[in-house]
């Protein structure tokens, strides 16, 4: 958890082994034999590992640096691979009646595969069987959910370390018979991966029925909701190339600036990107006090610099290097991200991100080529990439809606706190109402400090926040941080009594529930290591208010795409982005849009509180805010 929170969950889940992280470790047993790889070079190869119309069919295709796009098909009974580009144009035929058939096709990550196999030409039936899906309902956090993680987690296979990518002179030399050799090789790999989709198909499928609230999770929630993020990813958003040039121009001159600026205060010409080299400027020609020590010498990382810069003389050297500094790195990230959106934009200057199910063990959802979750919103200059996206061709704007407060709103559900269920259901400001209570002064005495705090502490403790953590955000002392959090419980009681109900609660059980039942089952409650237990403790705070708001972004987000296809409406649902819903509102529609965005976000679950959707509407995304 500590990991996604970071953005480093997929990278960490690929490269630890499953058992550092909580998981059930299957029993290992080797891939079959090369010798039982059929080789899919014609229709008759292909025709004899198809063989009944209505056997269970696995498959997965990975691009190999040799071979191209290699396709692997198994069923229960026989698995082959071939080089997708060397079927034939008999073999392609049926490759095609198979995969639009009636037969169950079992696969690992559906949407990444229906598009890929659709730039080959082929479609998928409606027979689809997500096993990544499946499997992240009832295993969230895992490691990965690709085929050869599923292969292995569900089904006991094992695989070598995956060989690294050659260099291209390497290609260059290598014989046809050695290329030959290596594309061989991956084809057993993923002949024997997709074979193994059959027994982890039917380990799912055991867990499933043992499990009534995942099947009702994928019935009612997830899998509908893949079509939904399909289209929507189909649909893209629109980009103003104009608008994105002249911003990254006008970026790209404030990281000159920056760059001049710091090189005139120290006398020499400094790269800014490279830690060693300021680790020289800062320590040695600036004579800093040193940061923390780090294996490669004193840390340059943001949070250690800023701290840094705010004990400095506004007027001193360093004071005004570190700023510029930390400028360079700021413009350097937007103008980065305004180069990726320019690589991903397609020929009708739209981007089609990718919505990702599987990527938050908490449920959220998480986008990626473009990563729409990133662009940095808290600095005027990082609003302004929002500028860039438009209401394309044919409609007049874009509407953005969201939840007010959810979390809190959650919070405020689960717990029963009569104050929280009072300060929601009057319709005063939540953070202003906390304030006053936990300050003891009247709402009208609160100051913007104050106020800070107090929000500050609601969302931690939403989070799962420690009075540690608390105190680094706020830049207060821990025992500050202590303090405003007793003072918070002592007015909030029923929140605390929650938090402390929910640890226990998971403790006994081994997972915690959102709202709609989602489960996320932690082991390490009981962990003998402190340092697993308390990292549990704090997932187990967070998860059912992080879960519960996912499961009710999903809900509303499926009312609001039926909704407007049975009012045979042209504007459309884009994106889903940190609990905020973008839409492409067509001329004429508008308020119709607005009347049922509103409604089915409203309706989409009863709390005891009530919900509360801000809507707004402009021509970009950031005129769209609200």
């Amino acid at each position: 958890e500590v990991f996604d929170d970071l953005a480093f969950g997929d990278t960490i889940r690929r490269d630890l082994p499953a058992a550092l992280l909580g998981e059930d470790v299957a029993e290992e047993t080797a891939p079959g034999p090369a010798a039982d790889v059929l080789r899919l070079r014609d229709a008759a190869a292909l025709s004899s590992l198809l063989g009944e119309e209505d056997a269970p069919l696995s498959l997965d295709l990975v691009e190999d640096v040799r071979g191209g796009a290699l396709l692997g098909l198994a069923t229960p009974e026989q698995a082959g691979a071939a080089a997708l580009g060397a079927l034939d144009s008999e073999a392609s035929e049926l490759l095609g009646a198979a995969l639009e058939g009636s037969r169950e096709l079992r696969i690992a990550d559906v949407p990444a595969l229906r598009e890929r196999l659709a730039e080959n030409g082929y479609r998928l039936g409606d027979g689809v069987r997500d096993l990544a899906l499946e499997s992240f309902v009832l295993r969230p956090g895992a490691r990965s959910y690709d085929t050869e993680a599923l292969a292995a987690d569900l089904a006991g296979a094992s695989f070598e370390p995956k060989p690294r990518k050659p260099a291209e002179s390497t290609l260059k030399k290598e014989s046809a018979e050695t290329r030959a050799e290596h594309v061989a090789r991956a084809e057993d790999r993923l002949a024997s991966a997709v074979s193994a989709l059959h027994p982890a198909a039917a380990e799912l499928a055991d867990r499933i029925e043992a499990a009534p609230w995942a099947r009702s999770i994928l019935d009612d929630l997830e899998r509908p909701l893949q079509r939904v993020l399909e289209t929507m990813h189909t649909r893209g958003i629109a980009i103003d190339h104009a608008a994105l040039q002249s911003l990254r121009d006008e970026f790209e001159g404030f990281v000159a600036q920056a760059k001049r600026e710091a090189g005139e205060i120290v006398g020499e010409e400094v790269n800014l990107a490279s830690p060693k080299q300021l680790q020289v400027v800062l320590f040695e020609t600036l004579a800093l006090p040193t940061t923390r020590k780090i294996s490669s010498g004193h840390s340059t990382d943001a949070e250690s610099l800023t701290d840094l810069m705010e004990s400095l003389d506004p007027d001193s050297a360093g004071h005004r290097f570190l700023s510029w500094l930390l400028r360079f790195r700021e413009m350097s990230k937007l103008t980065g991200y305004l180069v990726g959106l320019d690589k991903e934009m397609d020929t009708g200057s739209r981007v089609h991100t990718t919505f990702q199910q599987t990527a938050a063990a908490t449920g959220r959802l998480a986008s990626t080529e473009p990563n729409l979750q990133n662009i940095p919103v808290r600095t005027s200059e990082g609003q302004r990439i929002r500028d860039v996206f438009v209401a394309g061709e044919g409609f007049e704007s874009l509407m953005t809606a969201d939840y007010s407060q959810i979390e809190m709103r959650i919070m405020a559900h689960l717990s029963e706190d009569e104050g929280l269920i009072e300060a929601f259901r009057s319709g005063e400001d939540l953070h202003n109402f906390v304030a006053s209570r936990v300050f003891g002064v009247s709402p009208d005495a609160v100051d913007p400090a104050m106020r800070s705090k107090t929000k500050a502490v609601s969302y931690g403790l939403a989070y799962g926040l420690s009075a540690f953590g608390l105190s680094r955000q706020l830049r207060i002392s821990r025992a500050e941080a202590t303090a405003l959090r007793d003072g918070y419980f002592e007015r909030f009681g029923g929140v605390r009594d929650y938090l402390h109900r929910s640890v226990e609660k998971a403790r006994e059980t081994g997972y915690t529930e959102t709202i709609l039942g989602r489960r996320r089952y932690l082991p390490d409650l009981t962990s003998d290591n402190r340092q697993r237990r308390e990292n549990a403790e704090r997932v187990a705070l967070n998860s059912p208010i992080q879960g519960s708001a996912a499961d009710l972004i999903k809900l509303a987000m499926l009312a609001v795409e039926e909704r407007m296809r049975e009012a045979g409406l042209r504007s459309r649902m884009l994106l889903q982005v940190h609990d905020e819903l973008v839409l492409e509102v067509a001329p004429g529609e508008v308020e119709q849009v607005r009347e049922i965005v509103e409604d089915g976000m409203d309706s989409a679950y009863e709390l005891s509180v009530p919900l509360e959707v801000g809507i707004g509407v402009g021509r970009t995304w950031r005129e769209a805010a609200h």
